[in-house]
């Protein structure tokens, strides 16, 4: 495994690689490795935070169980700028809201995979990055999300 980081506008990202796939992504200072893989993942986070890319187009360790890849299927086809409620996911994967939420704070890979565009019918719900719902608020509003109660 290899670990680099670098400062946001949210604070320090540490990614984390592993046979050239992005497998993890967090908040705080812990590597300063250099790969392919990782140089790719900086470059276009930093891209996205200073608004010029809307899609990611890394190469992710997604693997896991039938219900996970699927959930991340979701996750990544949550438009720049739009969410989804907790609600909504669970009735599209018919599952429970609590399973749609567990999967978010589980997510190894967030910001990458857009657990941030995830929010409850009448609140933010949580984050598990950064400063948690501090974290989500800045991502939501980078992207200009609508009709948020932030």
């Amino acid at each position: 495994m290899i670990r680099a980081s670098f400062d946001t506008p949210t604070g320090p990202i540490t990614l984390e690689e592993s046979a050239g796939r992005i497998v993890r992504l967090w908040w705080g200072r812990d590597g300063d490795g250099t790969s392919e893989a990782l140089d790719a993942a900086q470059g276009q986070i930093t891209e996205y935070f200073a608004g010029r890319r809307e899609r990611f187009d890394l190469p992710l360790n997604l693997r896991g169980n039938d219900f996970q890849a699927r959930f991340y299927g979701v996750l990544l086809a949550i438009p720049y700028g739009e969410t989804r409620t907790y609600g909504d996911i669970a009735r599209e994967m018919a599952v429970s809201a609590q399973a749609v939420g567990q999967a978010c704070g589980a997510n190894p890979i967030p910001l990458l995979v857009p657990c941030h565009r995830v929010v409850g019918a009448n609140s933010l719900g949580g984050f598990s990055g950064g400063t948690g719902v501090e974290t989500k608020v800045a991502l939501l509003r980078l992207e200009g999300a609508a009709g948020l109660l932030i």
